[in-house]
């Protein structure tokens, strides 16, 4: 799920929407992530995701697509700054209880959204994947035959049944327990001390709780190490085409400021290193640079290309989790 930030708009005609949509394709089929069900609103949007293990990662794409519709979407509409609410929202999902729910949750959104009338709309409204299920507006990267294969094997019976299957989910309303984590599983099971894991970033049984919680624990095990301050200098300067000692030397010049900026805000804000760190790397106070960060989070947003440059390091690692 993501949102514009201060629940502002994200899309504000059917050219950012064509837009992102491309994007969003381009990268499904470059990664090979399966997309099971999508749709856009005016301010958020939804996607049922399956990354393909070894072809990619999901905060790698939702990384190339957020950063580089945002910067055509600030061009063309003349503004500046974020335009997504923080990070995108990510819940963890048990497949074969929450599949079919999910898909229909998701394509229904339009509808409870008031952005069309009827399942008849629906049925051919461009920005929801519930189109190409039905056979039309079908966009590459989404998988269409695994849902109609649940209904059934032949093509025409599926597409009737699942759409009496979405239909019927129009009087369930909203599903909060579909996107805030799951129904709450705290709940005495055999005795007062018996309970079921619960997350609120998994939906799916106890079990499945469990299970995502060791696969976690082991993968942090094996976590990408951070790049080094050296490195992100290294790395920043480059891209910006001067030498990393005249960053490091406090130089005041547009290019090499812009720069320093950067770095502050990689270093600090995506990597979790301290002002502290920073200050032994680049001739500025513990203040200047937090003052340089918050500069350097709108370059970095705004600057094409600059957020792949440690796209590898970013998918195994989380802020503030920096190995001591």
């Amino acid at each position: 799920m993501i949102r514009g930030i201060e629940k502002r708009d994200i899309f504000l005609d059917d050219r950012d929407r064509s837009d992102f949509l491309d994007r969003f394709s381009r990268l499904l089929v470059k990664t090979k992530t399966e997309c099971l069900a999508w749709s856009l609103l005016s301010n958020h949007a939804h996607a049922l995701l399956r990354p393909t293990k070894g072809k990619g990662t999901l905060p790698g794409l939702m990384q190339r697509l957020l950063t580089g519709y945002a910067v055509v979407f600030n061009l063309r509409h003349h503004r500046c700054g974020r335009l997504f609410q923080n990070r995108y929202k990510s819940i963890v999902c048990e497949e074969d209880s929450y599949f079919l729910e999910l898909v229909r949750y998701i394509h229904l959104n339009p509808l409870r959204a008031g952005l069309v009338p009827s399942m008849r709309k629906l049925d051919t409204y461009r920005w929801c994947g519930h189109a190409g299920i039905m056979g039309r507006a079908l966009l590459p990267g989404q998988v269409i035959n695994e849902v109609l294969q649940m209904f059934d094997d032949n093509p025409m019976t599926a597409r009737r049944k699942y759409h009496d299957f979405v239909a019927e989910g129009v009087a369930l309303g909203r599903r909060d327990e579909l996107v805030g984590g799951g129904l709450k599983r705290r709940l005495a099971l055999s005795g007062p001390q018996d309970f079921e894991a619960y997350d609120e970033r998994i939906l799916g049984s106890g079990e499945f709780v469990e299970d995502v919680w060791h696969a976690t624990e082991t993968s942090k095990s094996v976590a990408a190490t951070p790049p080094s301050l050296d490195e992100i200098v290294e790395r920043v300067s480059a891209f910006f085409g001067i030498h990393a000692s005249s960053v490091q030397q406090g130089s005041k010049q547009r290019q090499i400021s812009t720069a320093r900026a950067v770095i502050c805000f990689i270093a600090v804000k995506v990597f979790g290193y301290t002002g502290a760190e920073l200050t032994k790397h680049i001739k500025m106070s513990e203040s200047g640079i937090v003052l340089a960060a918050r500069r350097g989070d709108t370059l970095y947003c705004m600057t094409p290309g600059l957020s792949e440059l440690f796209d590898s390091a970013q998918a195994g690692y989380l802020p503030g989790k920096r190995p001591g």
